[in-house]
């Protein structure tokens, strides 16, 4: 057994302060969404499009990018993506127009793809199985500062500038990682193979094309015009990359490890639960904002019970893994998150902020326990050697249900509350609630007509997330097992490769079933 890598701690910190960006910008920026649409004039669809385009990008480059970590290094790709995530971060301040943010972000959801995969992998590879789970705890709580703070943050600096600093809080954060990073972290990489640019393009225009046609269907439909040229791309070119990397020598994504249940079975019912809980701080967001007219620090305050739950969530998780199995954790989370959703369709816009307030808590406390323990089940059966790549590829996953998630709870949400309007109002006040309060000028009757279409599409798409994450817990119970029996007598299939060691210092063993960082909901 070789010994540990003495720095590994130090390696630790740069770890969360590289993911910590991302907690920060897409908590932030959620909090940021109205004064910024109004600031810059954007439609409902260009608030979408702010939210998506970065989405899109990520879901498309993740696997290209976890490959390419796994080849050249991983903190080589870790630092570019960060410093490309800092400098869009920088430029965003200077936007004034949506298409600019829209650019800027499009720019950042690069970075962020080539950071998502390298931070996992590499807390993969430092830390052998004893001490993995602790420092996955630490990486949890780090992530749960940041979200908790960040949303509080940027209503301050909100309040006293503009929804501009909301980019520049990436940029010192990026500036500390990336001089912690050159200072404190080895490189490390995977064995040598041979590069799979075919691979890595079908992967990239599949999964863009894929995210494209998802976020088009509210506005074009599913199969009209270009809505159909979209899904045959995205078709043709998953099909495509599926094939060729079952036949490829040196494939770029590791697909054999569907066949792990665990590995399956925690990707998809992280999809669903990913699509029910798409748009989730959005519509909150404006629910607070809009409805009970909170300003943008209280609305950041409002999302605290939702990470100090998830936060004691991830603690209690943690001590149960061992006694109980992953594999009931992720049931009785799931159910207490669609019990949160349930709660949240009884909300009306005379309902204050205490329901909401303990549905929060609630969808926290359930992403605590199940989540990590879906991800903890399903990254124990990636071999080291392919950490990058296959980390990419459950993120990829879920980033696409992310992107359906906001797809279609966006367009309920849009549609309900057109269709709930009045039809005597104003056109630019049946497109969004934002829209309907700037058009009242002092007409209260239309203030309430919006405040009551707006909590009653909410509900709608809410009853929508309930049901995805039930069927998420159904999912991960029937496919889902529990790797805690003899390995004499255990049928899970064995890793698919003994790994190798890495380069200078990283020297790992097959990751153990530890439990992971909790994740953000809702697109983050």
């Amino acid at each position: 057994m070789e010994s540990r890598n003495p720095r590994r701690w130090w390696i630790l910190v740069v770890l969360c302060l590289s993911s910590m960006v991302l907690v920060i910008d897409s908590m932030a920026l959620t909090v940021a969404v109205p004064s910024m649409t109004a600031d810059i004039g954007a439609s409902a669809q260009d608030t979408q499009w702010i939210l998506d385009s970065y989405i899109l990008v990520f879901a498309g480059l993740l696997l290209a990018a976890g490959s390419l970590g796994d080849r050249f290094g991983r903190r080589k790709i870790m630092i570019i993506g960060l410093l490309l995530f800092g400098a869009a971060s920088l430029a965003a301040t200077f936007c004034a127009t949506p298409g600019e943010v829209i650019a800027a972000r499009i720019t950042m959801g690069v970075g962020g793809a080539l950071i998502m995969p390298s931070t996992l992998s590499i807390l993969i590879t430092v830390f052998d199985d004893e001490e993995r789970g602790k420092a996955m705890a630490a990486w949890s709580s780090v992530s749960m500062l940041g979200l908790v703070g960040s949303p509080v943050l940027g209503g301050v600096l909100i309040a006293h500038f503009s929804w501009h600093s909301i980019f520049f809080l990436n940029v010192p954060v990026v500036v500390l990682a990336v001089l912690a990073g050159l200072i404190l972290m080895p490189e490390s990489k995977g064995p040598w193979q041979k590069p799979d640019p075919l691979g890595a393009v079908l992967s990239a225009v599949g999964m863009t094309a894929l995210i494209w046609w998802i976020i088009g269907i509210p506005q074009h439909g599913a199969f009209d015009g270009w809505s159909a040229i979209t899904l045959a791309v995205a078709v043709v070119a998953l099909v495509g990359f599926v094939v060729w990397e079952n036949i490829t020598p040196a494939p770029m994504a590791p697909l054999v490890l569907f066949r792990h249940r665990n590995f399956s079975g925690g990707s998809l019912s992280l999809t669903l639960v990913q699509i029910g809980n798409g748009g989730l701080l959005l519509v909150l967001t404006q629910y607070l904002q809009f409805v009970l007219g909170y300003s943008p620090v209280k609305a950041g305050l409002a999302f605290v019970p939702l990470a100090v739950a998830a936060l004691a969530g991830n603690t209690l998780g943690m001590k149960l893994a061992a006694k109980t199995g992953n594999r009931l954790l992720v049931l009785a989370g799931m159910l207490v998150m669609a019990a949160s959703f349930a709660l949240l369709t009884t909300v009306s816009a005379d309902s204050g902020f205490t329901v909401p307030a303990v549905a929060l808590g609630l969808l926290g406390l359930g992403a605590g326990l199940a989540m990590p323990a879906a991800v903890g089940a399903l990254m124990g059966t990636i071999p080291a050697e392919q950490a990058g790549a296959g980390s990419a590829l459950n993120d990829t996953i879920q980033q696409a249900g992310t992107a359906l998630g906001i797809a279609i709870l966006g367009s309920l949400l849009s549609s309900g509350f057109a269709r709930t309007m009045p039809v005597d109002v104003p056109e630019q006040a049946r497109q969004s609630i934002a829209g309907a309060l700037a058009a009242a000028h002092g007409d209260s009757g239309l203030v309430h007509a919006a405040r009551e279409a707006f909590t009653a599409s909410m509900s709608t798409t809410f009853t929508i997330s309930a049901i995805g994450v039930v069927a998420a817990a159904i999912l991960a119970t029937l496919v889902m097992r529990d790797s805690r029996p003899d390995p004499a007598t255990a049928t899970e299939p064995e890793p698919l490769t003994e790994p190798e060691p890495l380069d200078r210092a990283e020297a790992p063993a097959a990751p153990a079933e530890a439990p992971a960082p909790a994740t953000a909901p809702a697109g983050v």
